[in-house]
């Protein structure tokens, strides 16, 4: 297929998925695998246009997708060792963008430069559970602290590996793993993991663990989660969270976290030293949420996180910068409008300023950058396009550092989730 990146092996286990897909709705399967499956087909619609400010390389880097993501979760076989599948089916084509406008990260790009016309693969789990204990083997999307994949393109990045949580204990949750490789946001192979930038040092070993203790009520959650990139880098992170109510009206969340890194064995990335903490408060009232946070990294590197990932544990990770630079300091505010108030249900609005000094890099030792960002999102709520949801993104940024690191910029999104059964 001309300039496509979707692998015949994907092809492949695209027939797979759609047998399963027939398993599930087989009427001799068991009762449990098939009335506890669930199956949605979401059409992801995206256009993004980035307007570079200091045009070094180019004026300008602009794309347009359409994505299928295919997500079959089939339930548990009856029986003391309940057994199961799931399958995520990801496919995505280009509708716009050329040579001179990639980089979007929408698509990958080929080494003449220009975007690919098509990309995708197909991602297989087998799951167990006894009792209260689950074991995933195979290759999924996880959402943890430590590492959580990135879904802010197309297509959602993947991970090979095997992951246990385990929920006996009352209150209580514990999680181990090994991932082996990973796919990228922007790419249909599988490959060895790396260090956010530092691509050259890999592994094919990524360890974790966690645990989470939750009680008054279950308003307040304790945690803390080790995360090891074998001869390259190991992690550790301890969080709190607490929901207040505030009388009948209000009500304070907040997030106080640290995470804390170094080098590991071989140090394939070199030495490495990094003390993250982060803090977010979330003061709501009605339809308002008013919302400030703040990173202060220490050390001599950045954050670290396995390449492609997001940092979701990250208050000031926002869409158009990370501010997870050496030693920067950042701070955000924000706003945030549900117009179910004036009878608008599915319409929301956000507004937020993030800035961020002291940056450290090989080139700047007190780089300044700040963000502006809005976005206006509608769901519907009933209906035949229930679900359906359009999000429009807004963003400045503006950097006294680096190459292309200034820019105004747009996004149009449009998610329609289709149940299949």
């Amino acid at each position: 297929m001309k300039n496509s990146t979707f692998h015949l092996s994907s092809q492949h286990s695209l027939v797979i998925a759609l047998s399963f897909a027939g398993v599930f709705l087989s009427a001799g399967a068991q009762a449990t695998f098939v009335d506890d499956a669930k199956g949605t087909l979401n059409l992801r619609n995206y256009y993004m246009q980035r307007d570079l400010v200091d045009r070094v390389t180019q004026a300008k880097r602009e794309e347009w997708t359409q994505s299928f993501i295919l997500d079959l979760q089939s339930g548990y076989t009856e029986g003391p060792v309940g057994f199961g599948v799931d399958v995520l089916g990801l496919w995505a084509i280009k509708l716009d963008g050329g040579k001179g406008t990639a980089g979007t990260e929408l698509l990958p790009v080929h080494d003449d430069g220009r975007p690919a016309d098509e990309f995708g693969r197909v991602a297989l789990a087998g799951k167990l559970r006894f009792s209260k204990t689950e074991v995933k083997i195979g290759e999924w999307s996880p959402t943890l602290p430590i590492l959580n994949s990135n879904d802010a393109r197309a297509l959602p990045q993947t991970f090979q590996g095997g992951m246990l949580t385990v929920k006996e204990i009352p209150n209580f949750v514990f999680y181990g793993g090994q991932i082996r490789a990973n796919s990228p946001r922007n790419d249909a192979s599988m490959q060895s993991m790396s260090l956010n930038g530092s691509p050259n040092a890999t592994s094919d070993r990524y360890n974790f663990g966690g645990i989470e203790y939750s009680f008054n009520d279950k308003r307040t959650q304790v945690s803390a989660w080790f995360g090891q990139l074998e001869d390259i880098y190991k992690q550790r992170y301890f969080e709190i969270r607490h929901l207040q109510p505030l009388g009948k009206a209000w009500s304070l969340s907040s997030r106080v976290g640290l995470f804390t890194g170094e080098e590991d064995g071989r140090a394939e990335a070199g030495d490495l030293d990094n003390k993250t903490l982060t803090g977010l408060f979330a003061l709501k009232t009605g339809a308002n949420t008013f919302t400030f946070a703040f990173q202060r990294l220490t050390g001599d590197d950045r954050w670290l996180r396995l390449n492609g990932t997001v940092g979701s544990m990250l208050p000031n990770c926002v869409f158009s910068n990370d501010y997870d630079n050496a030693r920067e300091e950042s701070w955000q505010v924000r706003h945030d409008y549900n117009f179910a108030t004036l009878g608008i249900p599915g319409l929301t609005f956000m507004s937020r300023y993030v800035s961020g000094k002291n940056v450290h890099t090989a080139t700047v030792s007190n780089g300044e950058e700040w963000s502006r960002e809005n976005a206006v999102a509608y769901a519907v709520q009933s209906g035949t396009f229930k679900n359906l949801s359009i999000q429009w993104l807004n963003a400045t940024r503006r950097s006294d550092f680096g190459t292309n690191t200034s820019w105004e910029e747009n996004r149009l999104i449009v998610n329609y989730p289709m149940s299949l059964f």
